[in-house]
């Protein structure tokens, strides 16, 4: 018999064989890649360990495993210094791609979720919508839906959907968000509102000019470069000149402006989704409505292309639909 001719697991000489390592896309080496990249993050078998929730011992080993399979060291392994561990150049080069791989995973993942119309549903508004509109309707919602969980990200920002877990979200603008389906919920017009303590102090408000003897609630919450309606603006939509603009209280919420105009500490420029509950109840008295100004800018609901038929999504925009009507 020639030389390695084998018996079962055993060649000629007795030694044992062993079996071939299963090719590198098997699920098994997940648990091998996520010790590695932990390990790498963390430039320690034992802090990567306590993340993961098992001993270094058997990080070390999935590690080796991966080495093994790959036929490469991974770390060069120090006995002393502040690092231990030290990434190989390989494995720097694929670290990045590795990473991004377990991000996507998780993408997945909660993608799966998101065909069940039981669950939770991540929406993001801006602080001042959510107070002084969504937070007064939003119980109704969560009457016809008591199956899912409302979490409301409450932010300004131009968040990323996918990397958030961001299912539906409204946003103030032009309607243009890359990667985002927008349809338009609200139109707007913006208008001058005050207290009604303040005309009652006697203050003389019958014509546009009269703001001149007031002080002016600026509302900065979004950049005037944007389309975003601003007191300057309005008084020449109104055919006034001689009103001062370059002083007065500046607010960067919208709720908070109206805030200081229901306070009585000056006349605000009100967007009108914004000021509509507060007209309602009387808590502000709109100015001069023969002037109309529409606003560039409207209110859109916004996701992402591939989650519009979710039913939790559908369930929601159409309910924002018709709470906007």
């Amino acid at each position: 018999m020639l030389p390695g001719h084998r018996r079962g697991n055993r060649d000629v000489l007795g030694i044992q064989q062993r079996k071939p390592l299963p090719p590198m896309n098997a699920p098994e080496h997940l648990n091998a890649l996520r010790a590695f990249e932990a390990s790498a993050r963390h430039e320690s078998f034992s802090a990567a360990a306590a993340e993961l929730h098992v001993t270094p011992a058997a990080v070390g080993q999935l590690v080796r495993s991966l080495e093994e399979a790959l036929g490469t060291p991974l770390f060069h392994r120090g006995t002393s210094g502040r690092k231990r561990l030290v990434l190989t150049e390989a494995a720097q080069r694929a670290l990045p791609d590795i990473r991004a791989g377990f991000e996507r995973l998780s993408v997945g993942v909660a993608r799966l979720k998101e065909g069940s119309p039981v669950g939770v549903l991540t929406v993001t508004v801006s602080p001042a919508f959510a107070a002084k509109w969504l937070l007064p309707r939003l119980e109704r919602f969560q009457s016809a839906w008591p199956e899912l969980d409302v979490r409301l990200d409450a932010s300004i920002d131009l968040l990323d959907f996918a990397a958030r877990g961001v299912d539906i979200g409204v946003r103030y603008g032009a309607g243009d968000w890359p990667g985002l389906v927008s349809e338009k919920l609200f139109d707007e017009e913006v208008y001058p509102v005050c207290s009604p303590a303040l005309l009652r102090q006697g203050r003389r408000l019958r014509r546009p000019s009269d703001l001149g003897g007031v002080r002016l609630i600026h509302d900065r919450s979004v950049d005037a470069r944007a389309g975003f309606a601003t007191w300057d603006a309005w008084l020449e939509k109104a055919g006034v000149k001689d009103v001062e603009t370059k002083r007065g209280l500046r607010i960067n919420n919208s709720a908070a402006v109206l805030q200081a105009a229901i306070d009585g500490q000056g006349v605000a420029l009100a967007r009108s989704i914004m000021a509509h509950d507060d007209l309602a109840a009387g808590r502000l008295v709109r100015l001069f409505p023969e002037v109309e100004f529409p606003s560039r800018l409207a209110y859109y609901v916004v996701y992402r292309p591939e989650c519009a038929t979710l039913p939790k999504l559908v369930a929601f925009r159409e309910w924002l639909v018709r709470e906007a009507s």
